[in-house]
């Protein structure tokens, strides 16, 4: 239907931590080999929240596009672009918001959720309201149709699918969308045409998924059609009608949890995390003062590794072997606890070397950033116009 494209993105809160790393940007970094992938800082994003604190955004944008890059994101590979550089954004985003029920927007989990978790902010605006909508448009102007996303993220991707549906309903009346169905289907070739009509027939008459998936991919395969004329078969194949915007799915990809100082989630915000580029001292120190097992009040005391949050960190990075020396030295007392810590802190701090000699050059000239970002957001601004066209032609704003 339309090319394997991945969207993600992350607000710009200023210097990537651990969490971030294993959290999405080793997965970003992968798929950028299988995939065409666009990453990019949701800055307008920031502001539904954060709409009182502008002057922090630029200096944070510039920031986690350093990380990103020191950590392996290839600008050859993934395009990398900032939100509000791409207009396109808020134009899908007001005509979406034309069609989206109120009602989907109050019950999307994270609505109530962050209310109660940022009390002492008014989030009782229009912009934090209409966030799933900017959330829906940063993804259907580029008809991603993969989102990576971890098990508990699934439901909000659910509310873009639905907007996606519900505008194909609305727009995808074209006139004469049947005839020109038909007359796509010659430009198939007479072998090709024969083969859709028969899965075709199958899948409604029939419904047989199996007919309807290898339909799909032989117009995947049909390199001769031109954008408009593979959508119309799409959509004739399915028996609806034509689909301006794909439904995004969601690409699962497991997260590892990566515990703060403290012991909760690692959040800047809750001044737990450990920076990428953190010199080796800090992050000696921080590890060395990390929360553990509460039972273990004396180096005597055996503990419950599951209960400790350094635990999770040795989950990530120590190999079965070393795994199996913390099991047995916490649970006898063998070792303690600044013993334990050790391996953690010696494997992060060789992880991150790599990483800030990467970071050096950008640090020596910021410009070399600025222009990745500017190439990329015009590579991205390319891709929005290309679909904003055919919105706009759908919604009848196509005149002059």
């Amino acid at each position: 239907m339309f090319t394997d494209r991945v969207l993600s993105g992350m607000r710009p809160t200023g210097r990537m931590h651990l969490g971030h790393y294993h959290g999405a940007l080793k997965n970003w970094v992968r798929l950028q080999e299988e995939y065409e992938c666009l990453y990019f800082a949701a800055d307008w994003h920031a502001l539904t929240t954060h709409y009182d604190e502008p002057e922090a955004i630029a200096e944070s944008v510039w920031e986690m596009f350093i990380d990103w890059l020191a950590v392996g994101i290839n600008p050859a590979r993934a395009t990398v672009f900032i939100q509000s550089h791409v207009p396109e954004h808020a134009e899908l985003t007001l005509l979406l918001g034309m069609i989206a029920p109120v009602g989907w927007l109050e019950r999307v989990p994270t609505y109530k959720d962050q209310q109660e978790k940022l009390a002492d902010r008014d989030l009782s605006t229009y912009g934090f309201l209409g966030y799933p909508v900017m959330q829906g448009a940063d993804i259907l102007v580029y008809r991603a149709n993969m989102v990576p996303v971890g098990e508990d993220q699934v439901s909000h991707l659910e509310l873009v699918r639905e907007l996606a549906r519900r505008f194909n309903h609305l727009y995808g009346r074209e006139s004469g969308f049947e005839e020109k169905a038909k007359a796509a289907i010659k430009k198939l070739g007479s072998k090709r045409a024969k083969r859709y009509e028969q899965l075709r027939a199958a899948f409604q008459e029939q419904g047989d998924q199996a007919a309807l998936e290898a339909a799909r991919d032989m117009l995947d395969q049909a390199q001769n059609l031109a954008l408009g004329d593979r959508e119309r078969l799409f959509g004739y194949l399915e028996g609806s009608r034509r689909m301006i915007l794909p439904e995004p799915q969601p690409l699962l990809t497991e997260t590892p949890k990566v515990p703060g100082l403290d012991g909760q989630k690692m959040s800047k915000s809750y001044g737990n995390a450990i920076l990428l580029r953190e010199e080796p001292a800090s992050i000696t120190k921080k590890v060395r003062t990390m929360q553990t097992d509460p039972a273990r009040v004396h180096r005597s005391d055996p503990g419950t590794p599951e209960k400790c949050p350094v635990w999770s960190l040795h989950k990530i990075y120590s190999d079965q072997a070393r795994q199996a020396w913390v099991q047995k030295g916490c649970t006898t007392a063998g070792i303690g606890c600044l013993e334990c810590k050790q391996p953690v802190i010696d494997a992060i701090i060789a992880e991150q070397e790599p990483i800030k000699e990467r970071a050096q050059k950008y640090l020596d000239d910021p410009s070399l950033v600025r222009a990745i970002v500017a190439d990329g957001c015009e590579r991205a601004r390319k891709l929005a116009e290309e679909t904003m066209r055919d919105v706009r032609e759908v919604m009848g704003l196509a005149y002059t």
